[in-house]
């Protein structure tokens, strides 16, 4: 109490020096003295209410504990008065015991005579019952049949008290009511009857099915309390227990089984589509009866049969027997893909297992799959192998079409550009496009897996074309009036490489997630590659096949008289570009350069084969001068063509060779030889020697020096520039007599 006191004197202190902190809080000590009056007489106000509720609670606990004690003194009294009188009634309970066994007796007796009127009654019972089933009137027969088994069991059940072992009276009931046995059968039967039509029974009259299910629930009562009669008694009637329930819900996943197997109409043999629509029917039975489970069959059965989700899982499961027997038939690979689709998209869909009127009374992610994940893997593996080897008959289809119509007398089509084209492309897509759109309504990832598929398989069909269009170039070379559009085939071959090349493209982008390339993606880009290159420089070839006689005539006696070998090639040159403005970009720029290097090096290669040489000053000024301006004539023609920026430096070379040529001081000839060779460093000293050969004026220790002071200071290539004299080779005396020999023997054969 003191340390509590000393505490409170201290709060109290703290709180004073709180209030009284400055000197005009002086004035307000009286105000602050009532405030902490009126807290106190409040505080002691409640503080009393408090300790007086408390001594009520105490007062009124008391009284009750002493009601109580009275109460038990009480009862203990009137349990010693009842334990008394039990005593003295012992002897007389054993003098009632004749009584008991004589009411004992009585009941029996009340019974059998009751019993008695039932026994004479049973025939008519029985045939009034028989008349009810047939008419089906199935409650009130089944009211009949429980009086005739009550009757039989109470009969039997007596027997079986009076003498357990007399097994001849329990035949003789047993006999005398064999009709019983028969009821119940014929009224089962009846009852599957019904449950067997229980879909259409259910719209037409549902009451009926009602009634089924009210009779199975009285049988499965009475099955109940027989067999708890029989763990007391050890007695249970013929027959019992029934099982109707378990019966029912066998015949109801019977019905369901049936009904989904029925859905089969036609036959493969019969239409192509039986698959197809054999799955249609199933989702449109399996959704139309689950719809009417939930909207009238829920209702004629009892609340804890949980009526939707078992019909729910009985059709699952049926239709999962189905779709496995299906999955083991030789399927096609059409049929396939259209059970897959099935099983793995429309089943769960909202149009089937997913409807709205579905869904919201069964949770569809708890369904197990309808076909197990290796079955699945099976099929789809058979899928990949019947796809692999359709494809490849397709391409190998395709590619025979395409291969006729080069053989055609009238030109390809163009497209919308004027550029030639084939149908190849649209075809060999199409197909990779239609069977990708099959893959992607299975799966993801099996959509991935054939598209691989199809490019491997386009890789292996470049490979076949690229074949296929050096046979066509080979077989157009044996006679080259044949076929008439070579040409534009080709240049057609040509364009196709691209369309497949965006085509593949367009593809990965449409049905490919993945942003790493595909294995087969080098392989393909290397032969779409390798038959553009081969295709363009067929036509090229085309082209020096009709200019070779004329290149062969350049730097001879008759080009120089006058012959008009350049004006020839421009001309044929240009006419083969303008079939060839039908070639995509950027393969026709690169056919140009090509075309025009093509010119400079065979050009080149007859300054090199000195199939001339100069005899004097004139001869040199004038087969200078005529070079100069072939070289202005092939720069004016490729220029024209669209040719690359190299086409000056390649026709210069013309141009320096002819200012080589031209030259008419030879003390000079060495400054205009270093010109030429720090112009074009990749010209060799074989090269210098045979323009000074074809020169005609340069002495042997001229040449030596010449050939000497440039192996001393030689010009190394740097290789920014494509070389043009590196591919162009110098004859030796043997090659050049040779060459000679045979240009005489053509000319004589003429």
């Amino acid at each position: 109490m003191e340390e509590t006191s000393r505490e409170a004197v201290a709060t109290a202190v703290q709180r004073v020096a709180g209030m009284l902190q400055r000197s005009d809080q002086l004035d307000k000590v009286e105000q602050y003295r009532r405030r902490e009056a009126r807290k106190k007489a409040s505080v002691e106000a409640r503080l009393k209410a408090a300790i007086q509720s408390q001594l009520d609670g105490v007062r009124t606990g008391l009284t009750q504990l002493h009601t109580a004690l009275l109460d038990v003194k009480d009862i203990q009294s009137s349990l010693a008065n009842v334990s008394k009188d039990w005593r003295q009634s012992i002897n007389t309970i054993e003098n009632l015991k004749d009584v008991k066994d004589a009411v004992v007796q009585h009941s029996q007796l009340a019974a059998a005579v009751e019993n008695l009127k039932n026994i004479f009654s049973v025939p008519e019972i029985v045939l009034e019952t028989q008349q009810l089933t047939e008419q089906g009137e199935l409650l009130q027969a089944h009211r009949k049949l429980m009086e005739l088994e009550c009757s039989r069991d109470d009969l039997m059940y007596e027997q079986y008290r009076m003498d357990s072992k007399n097994t001849s009276d329990m035949n003789l009931i047993f006999i005398y009511f064999e009709d019983v046995q028969r009821l119940s059968d014929e009224l089962a039967k009846q009852l599957w009857m019904v449950l067997q039509r229980s879909m259409v029974t259910v719209r037409r009259d549902p009451t009926m099915l009602v009634s089924v299910v009210r009779i199975i629930e009285r049988e499965e009562k009475l099955d109940r309390r027989m067999v708890d009669r029989k763990k007391q008694t050890g007695f249970i009637p013929p027959g019992r227990p029934k099982h109707w329930k378990d019966k029912m819900f066998q015949v109801l996943e019977g019905t369901v089984s049936t009904r989904i197997e029925s859905t089969q109409a036609v036959t493969r043999e019969a239409d192509k589509m039986w698959l197809v629509r054999l799955l249609e029917i199933t989702r449109k039975y399996v959704l139309d009866d689950l719809i009417v489970v939930k909207n009238l069959m829920v209702q004629c059965f009892p609340p804890h049969y949980n009526t939707f989700n078992r019909f729910f899982s009985l059709y699952h499961n049926a239709v999962s027997t189905r779709v496995k027997e299906l999955a083991l038939e030789d399927l096609e690979a059409n049929e396939i893909v259209s059970l897959l689709t099935w099983v793995l998209n429309t089943y769960k869909s909202v149009e089937m297992m997913g409807h709205p009127d579905l869904c919201s009374e069964f949770d569809i992610n708890q369904l197990e799959p309808l076909l197990p994940q290796e079955v699945v893997d099976d099929l789809l593996s058979k899928y990949v192998k019947t796809f692999t080897s359709n494809i490849t008959g397709w391409l190998r289809k395709a590619l025979e079409t395409d291969k006729k119509d080069w053989l055609k007398e009238t030109e390809p089509e163009a497209d919308q550009d004027g550029f030639y084209q084939t149908t190849l492309p649209a075809i060999v897509f199409q197909m990779f496009e239609q069977n990708l759109q099959v893959a992607a309504q299975i799966d993801g990832d099996f959509k991935e897996q054939v598209l691989k598929l199809c490019l491997k398989q386009m890789n292996s069909f470049l490979m076949r074309y690229r074949e296929e269009v050096v046979a066509y170039k080979e077989e157009h070379l044996r006679d080259r009036q044949l076929p008439q559009c070579y040409i534009q085939y080709m240049i057609a071959i040509v364009n196709n490489c691209q369309t497949f090349k965006e085509s593949i493209n367009s593809l990965k982008r449409k049905y490919s997630q993945s942003v790493d390339p595909f294995d087969s993606d080098a392989a393909i880009e290397r032969t779409l590659g390798e038959v553009v290159k081969e295709g363009c420089q067929f036509l090229l070839d085309e082209v020096f096949l009709d200019l070779e006689s004329h290149l062969n005539e350049l730097l001879t006696r008759k080009w120089l008289a006058g012959s008009h070998a350049v004006d020839t090639i421009c001309v044929t040159v240009e006419d083969y570009f303008n079939d060839f403005n039908k070639v995509k970009k950027p393969f026709n720029q690169d056919m140009t350069n090509e075309a025009l290097r093509r010119v400079m090096v065979e050009y080149l290669k007859a300054v090199m084969q000195k199939r001339i040489t100069f005899k004097n000053a004139d001869e040199r000024k004038e087969g200078a001068e005529r070079m100069i301006k072939e070289a202005e004539q092939f720069k004016f023609l490729f220029k024209k063509l669209a040719a690359g920026e190299d086409t000056d430096r390649l026709c210069g070379s013309i141009t320096a060779i002819a200012e080589v040529f031209k030259l008419t001081d030879p003390t000079l000839l060495f400054l205009e030889v270093t010109t030429l060779v720090s112009k074009y460093p990749d010209i060799r000293e074989d090269h210098i020697q045979a323009l000074l050969a074809v020169r005609g004026d340069a002495s042997r220790e001229m040449r030596q020096m010449i050939i000497g002071t440039l192996s001393e200071n030689k010009v190394s290539y740097s290789g920014t520039t494509q070389p043009i004299f590196k591919d162009i080779t110098v004859p030796t005396i043997t090659t050049t007599m040779t060459s000679m020999t045979s240009m005489a023997t053509a000319k004589l054969l003429k």
